[in-house]
């Protein structure tokens, strides 16, 4: 197990990313623009497609529904990386973070291959097969955040590590401010008592939406050509898993720095008091 010092060090390089965040890229200011215009193009069976996002996200943070995944694969990950055995999400409290990083980035790789696949086979089609790549990309959303959950030692079959999971896909599809507020939203998730005015929060998932009508926005634009459809496709999806992976690592990674920073202090007053 790492010491606190270099916990402390860990900590202080997701600080590094969190300040990195308050900018947004070039592409994402430009994804704003042609917005208004793309948007009164849209069929309005892609824009139901799109607003039923909504419904599909609240029915995921309420039960998980046909979004919850297996943890079995991501504890077998996690076993062969930490070189120890891990047969249950509690086992992984235990684990080296070097093994809970290895295993998360193996599950951003995994996930963004297959983002890369979908989102080229869908270029092909133009408008039509951008309806069905709208709930397969949040699928993988879902699937790949999840995965990073368990990949730290938490639970997505909790209600509260689903909500978690949605404040991660918020974050990465919102502006400066948007970002700001929710790093200080979290930043104190590892209290279970402040968790009841996150929850209170979730509205913000619509903010999530948003950010995908954004996305599909741009994809819109370029799938009205063939080839530069499936190409765009390929490398948007990609993009999008790679940055959703990112916050969730690091985002789960504070959480797990944060309470064995807790936990070690705990135990060192303890040996002090003896």
């Amino acid at each position: 197990m790492e010491t606190k010092e270099q916990l402390l060090e860990e900590l202080e390089s997701i600080k590094r990313w969190e300040n990195d965040q308050k900018g947004l890229w070039i592409w994402d200011k430009l994804a704003r623009l042609p917005f208004a215009f793309l948007d009164r193009m849209t069929p309005s069976f892609i824009q139901k497609r799109i607003g039923a996002l909504l419904d599909e996200i609240g029915y995921y943070i309420q039960s998980g529904g046909k979004y919850l995944t297996q943890q079995r694969g991501t504890l077998k990950k996690l076993e062969r990386n930490a070189g120890m055995p891990v047969h249950a999400i509690e086992d992984v409290t235990s684990i080296p973070l070097r093994a809970m990083d290895e295993t998360a980035l193996s599950i951003q790789k995994t996930h963004a291959s297959a983002a890369t696949v979908q989102g080229a086979t869908t270029g092909v089609g133009g408008f039509l097969t951008l309806a069905v790549d709208i709930p397969a990309t949040l699928a993988i959303s879902l699937k790949t955040l999840q995965e990073i959950a368990v990949s730290y030692g938490y639970d997505p079959n909790e209600r509260e590590e689903r909500i978690f999971i949605i404040k991660c896909l918020q974050f990465t599809s919102s502006d400066v401010v948007g970002k700001k507020a929710i790093l200080q939203e979290l930043s104190d998730y590892t209290n279970r008592s402040n968790n009841k005015q996150i929850i209170s929060h979730l509205q913000g998932w619509r903010e999530v939406v948003l950010g995908y009508r954004e996305q599909y926005g741009f994809k819109k634009l370029f799938r009205l050509v063939p080839i530069v459809g499936i190409v765009f496709g390929a490398i948007s999806n990609r993009s999008m898993i790679e940055d959703i992976a990112d916050a969730g690592m690091m985002l789960y990674r504070k959480r797990r720095i944060l309470e064995r920073m807790i936990s070690l202090d705990a135990k060192n007053e303890s040996e002090n008091r003896l």
